[in-house]
């Protein structure tokens, strides 16, 4: 019979064992543990090291790049747009600093410039298209006849971008009669703001993306409305590039994702994606002037983006009886 006395030697020796091999096992495996994880913290660190020292070389390079594409842009892009007038269009979210490098460039290339007009926020909210259909509906000249597919900021598109725009160069500088009130009804009503005389109507356009998609629930649409602001000053003009910043990772509130994405507009508009950089600027230019010959690009770094500049041609303006680009 197993006594009490053997059960407590035999639960006594259990533990001893175990206690044993677990010494035994953290010290066998002590050293090549702490090895093991000295080597990969130093390789890791090796790794680190190389990386940061690949990033300062390439923003050494990228800031000589735009150190030389800045000194060379009034030689790239000298009389390319002489005797345009360019609206600057900024949108909820644009950048003032991109928009001023953008216009000292446009400037360099011969253009004159007219606004910059600013839509609001109030302007792309879609729980305000009572307001804007109202107003076009009130204010559209006779002759003005929309598509029945036409969205309420595709008809406010039109109506805006005959008041801002024209194709024809005899008339740009000048009013359009058949839209006197509409500017200034838009302003009142809290769906843009102007600076200048851009009622004096220009020949080419650049809208200015926002610096980051939109988000939210309504983010597609927004994009989508900017997208119908583009087509219809590109309809009712010369020509319309949307510029920006490259969205990373794509996002549905990106206006040039979306116009990209139109096959429609896309066929008509150009996009610059990079108009936060030097070459981006030079871009720009080049899009419009290609515009002028009546054609389109979408240029960049970003999804969708064909080439980083347009090809270089000698600019020849489409007739001034022709509309669009």
């Amino acid at each position: 019979m197993i006594d009490f006395r053997y059960h407590l030697v035999s639960i006594v020796a259990i533990f001893l064992a175990l206690a044993v091999g677990i010494v035994m096992g953290t010290t066998l495996l002590q050293d090549p543990a702490i090895d093991l994880a000295k080597r990969t913290s130093a390789e890791l660190t090796n790794t680190n090291t190389g990386l940061r020292a690949d990033l300062d070389t390439l923003r050494g390079r990228e800031s000589g790049n735009d150190a030389l594409i800045t000194a060379l842009t009034p030689d790239l892009v000298a009389g390319d747009l002489t005797g345009q007038r360019v609206l600057l269009v900024e949108t909820p979210g644009s950048s003032a600093t991109v928009r001023e490098a953008a216009q000292q460039a446009l400037t360099q290339a011969g253009a004159e410039i007219t606004g910059p007009v600013t839509l609001t926020e109030k302007f792309l909210d879609p729980k305000g298209t009572g307001v804007l259909d109202g107003l076009v509906n009130q204010l559209k000249p006779a002759n003005m006849v929309f598509p029945p597919t036409a969205t309420s900021w595709d008809r406010a598109a039109t109506l805006l971008s005959a008041a801002f725009v024209t194709p024809d160069q005899a008339q740009a500088n000048t009013p359009n009669p058949a839209t006197a009130d509409v500017v200034s009804s838009f302003e009142t009503g809290g769906l843009l703001t102007i600076d200048g005389d851009p009622v004096k109507r220009a020949t080419l356009a650049v809208v200015l993306a926002p610096e980051k998609p939109y988000e939210g629930e309504s983010a597609e649409v927004q994009a989508g409305a900017l997208v119908s602001v583009a087509g219809g000053l590109d309809l009712a003009g010369k020509g319309t590039v949307l510029a920006g910043t490259v969205a990373t990772p794509a996002a549905p509130g990106d206006p040039i994702a979306a116009l990209r994405d139109d096959g429609e507009v896309s066929k008509r508009v150009s996009s610059v994606d990079t108009a936060d950089m030097p070459a981006g600027r030079v871009a720009i230019v080049y899009s419009l002037r290609e515009q002028l010959n009546g054609r389109a690009g979408q240029y960049g770094i970003g999804k969708g983006a064909s080439a980083m500049l347009p090809t270089v041609t000698n600019a020849t303006p489409s007739p001034t009886t022709q509309s669009g680009s």
